[in-house]
């Protein structure tokens, strides 16, 4: 009796022992762990590197983000060989906007620049100039967003507390030429938004830094939405935002 105790209790430990193991451990024969996101080291490129963002980008939309290398030994390779990033963005600094994210990139990959409201003064265009002239990166993009808290305070009116009327103040003039095509309502916050994209684009051409390499053909320098629903980015046209883009 004891001997038939002791067969079914082996028995039975064989068994939760066989349901219990750890899922690597099932994985079928020939199966592998997913590519990792590579890219060219150097890009030089505006049209290839625009390219890379646009694929991300899907990827992201598609919640099918790529795999990345934040490995120890992938720090340690930027730090033995130095960024090489292919892009620069200029964006909000608004939490729901990371632009690494949005674009499914890894590290070393976007060279990003963060204020509220997109807005730009020469600590932020010296940034941008790094980014290109320094570093060599072929593309700028200005992102602005939907529902963005800096132009609804702006367009909403009213007292700005400390610094924030700097903010403001940048994004005023975008706020008047969208008054000025006859927007209104709700539709003005986005049409502020794209005007104030304009309006970076602007500012950032008249870096001398700039200039120079966009009339050379090193560089571009291109505006885009995001949306914050379906997290798509929508690239402007090259000449100016179009209308409630």
């Amino acid at each position: 009796m004891l001997f038939a105790v002791l067969i079914f209790a082996v028995a039975l430990f064989a068994g939760c022992s066989s349901e219990t193991q750890p899922a690597a451990e099932k994985q079928q024969p020939g199966t592998s762990a997913p590519a990792v996101y590579k890219r060219a080291e150097v890009v030089t490129s505006p049209a290839d590197a625009r390219k890379l963002l646009e694929e991300g980008n899907k990827r992201f939309v598609e919640a099918k983000e790529a795999t990345k290398d934040l490995s120890a030994a992938r720090r340690q390779e930027l730090v033995d060989k130095g960024q090489k990033p292919f892009a620069v963005v200029v964006t909000c600094s608004d939490s729901r906007v990371p632009a690494e994210t949005i674009f499914d990139q890894g590290l070393g990959d976007i060279f990003v620049v963060r204020t509220a409201g997109n807005v730009v003064d020469p600590i932020t265009v010296g940034s941008v100039e790094y980014g290109a002239e320094h570093l060599a990166v072929p593309l700028v993009v200005v992102m602005g967003h939907e529902k963005c808290g800096a132009v609804k305070a702006t367009v909403d009116g009213g007292e700005a507390a400390g610094s924030i009327g700097s903010i403001v103040s940048e994004i005023k003039p975008s706020l008047d030429k969208a008054k000025a095509a006859g927007v209104s309502g709700d539709a003005l916050y986005e049409k502020t938004t794209d005007e104030n994209v304009a309006a970076v684009i602007a500012e950032l051409e008249k870096s001398p830094i700039l200039k120079h390499l966009q009339e050379s053909g090193k560089l571009n320098i291109v505006g885009a939405k995001y949306h914050l629903s379906s997290g798509q980015v929508s690239f402007f046209p090259a000449a100016a935002p179009a209308a409630g883009h």
